[in-house]
């Protein structure tokens, strides 16, 4: 769509023909020879006079439509492309995946019905939950002795369920370090400036290995306004070092704003995160703009060059002319009949 920056500019395409009825017209003092037979000498040369009135006006042409040009270029002309839109993520999302031994048990059923360990159910459903993000900048963090980075806060989604697949049962350590794993989280999330935070934690033991107790990291959580939701999954019923501290992980859940989740199967743990789509609704500001393409230059180019061909034209006729008055013969007086005549 064609559209015009300065419109207001189009109030000055009357003002030469303004100053030209305003002003007073430039006085040309032209020598002249007073003779008897005058008239008979315009008659003579009529013809000629009235051809250079036609050229003049014709000429006129020119300069009117150079300024109109001119105008329309300060006018500054734009060309509106079609809309862009680019979408900004609103909340950071991160994820923190339990890679302790006791992930190894096989008390899940996947989609086929075929018995599988928890990991590989949690990378299943944890793959279609980050489907569904689309917008949200997501990150994972893995721990088992100790906390570490799988992938940083990113919006391909598609890299982050790639780095996902990647891991592994015991590439963190056989223990648990769940506090140490929302302390990475925090200190992650000091970089962002996304107006949502939220941390989705998941795992199947208690915490065995934390320098700092999981409800005390997730107190420093909430004074820094990052939620935290946790997943258990798991049999409740294990004693040891990887029994399920259901009591820790509701605590964590409710000091840092969040909801606790126990699933004991892989269609509760696909409800669970079915659920927090619903709670954590994904958030996108969206900022569209119409490029605009500038045009004035064409009518600036136009106009010098339509001024260019004036003046060679002009100049081609100032030189056709004098070789045509050097060609023309006099003009004298007939001694019989006494009248105008040109000599060849």
């Amino acid at each position: 769509m064609l559209t015009f920056a300065h419109l207001w500019m189009f109030i000055l395409l009357p003002l030469p023909w303004l100053l030209r009825a305003i002003l007073p017209a430039r006085r040309k003092s032209v020598a002249a020879v007073r003779v008897p037979f005058g008239d008979r000498l315009r008659a003579a040369i009529g013809k000629e006079s009235t051809t250079q009135a036609v050229r003049s006006d014709r000429r006129s042409i020119i300069p009117a439509l150079a300024w109109i040009m001119i105008v329309t270029a300060l006018a500054r002309p734009q060309w509106l492309e079609p809309a862009v839109s680019k979408n900004f993520p609103t909340r950071d999302l991160l994820l923190l995946v339990d890679l302790s031994g006791s992930m190894r048990q096989e008390d899940f059923t996947n989609a086929a019905g075929n018995k599988i360990d928890r990991l590989t159910a949690v990378k299943e459903v944890l793959g279609d939950f980050l489907e569904r993000r689309e917008g949200d900048r997501v990150g994972l963090v893995v721990f088992g002795d100790a906390p570490f980075l799988q992938s940083p806060f990113s919006t391909d989604l598609s890299l982050s369920r790639k780095l996902l697949d990647e891991t592994a049962i015991g590439m963190a350590g056989p223990r648990t370090a769940f506090g140490d794993a929302i302390g990475l989280g925090i200190s992650l999330f000091e970089e962002s400036d996304a107006p949502a935070k939220t941390i989705i934690a998941l795992t199947d033991g208690n915490d065995t290995k934390s320098q700092v107790p999981p409800v005390e990291a997730a107190r420093i959580a909430r004074d820094r306004d990052i939620r935290i939701h946790t997943v258990a999954i798991g049999d409740p019923t294990t004693t040891g070092e990887e029994r399920l501290d259901e009591a820790a992980l509701r605590g964590v859940a409710s000091t840092g704003g969040g909801r606790y989740f126990f699933a004991a199967d892989r269609q509760n743990l696909t409800g669970i995160y079915a659920e927090l789509d619903k709670i954590e609704t994904k958030q996108v500001q969206t900022i569209s703009h119409r490029p605009r393409r500038d045009l004035f230059h064409w009518l600036v180019i136009a106009a010098l060059l339509i001024s260019f061909i004036e003046k060679a034209v002009q100049t081609l006729g100032a030189f056709r002319t004098q070789a045509a008055r050097q060609t023309t013969g006099r003009v004298r007086v007939h001694p019989r009949t006494g009248k105008l005549e040109v000599m060849s």
